[in-house]
């Protein structure tokens, strides 16, 4: 009696610590979104209460906005102009390849 009690306690321990792992599975998405909420209420209180005024504040996010947007854009020119380079680089080889398998086909024909 008492191996079956043990038995039943055992099962009952499995079957929970199962449902756990499920409960686990489902609340990542959920979990992610709570923490991102929780990020965008620590963002405004901290903006709310900061020690600048509402319009330093606002002049402050402009500049920093502003600043990102021309980082952005210079890497992108910067880049854009990497891949111009390579693709000239790459239509430098294929040529090269061209003109060699030319040469060696004409070497084979005599």
């Amino acid at each position: 009696m008492e191996q079956e009690a043990a038995k039943r306690m055992s099962n009952d321990r499995e079957e929970l610590e199962y449902s756990r792992d499920e409960e686990d599975e489902d609340d990542g998405p959920n979990r992610v979104a709570w923490f991102i909420t929780g990020v965008l209420i620590g963002a405004t209180v901290a903006i709310l209460y900061a020690p600048k005024s509402g319009q330093d504040t606002r002049q402050l996010l402009s500049d920093k906005t502003k600043k990102g947007r021309d980082t952005v854009s210079d890497k992108t020119k910067d880049i854009a102009e990497a891949s111009r380079d390579m693709f000239e680089r790459g239509r430098k080889v294929v040529e090269d390849a061209a003109e060699l398998f030319d040469r060696a086909r004409k070497l084979v024909r005599g």
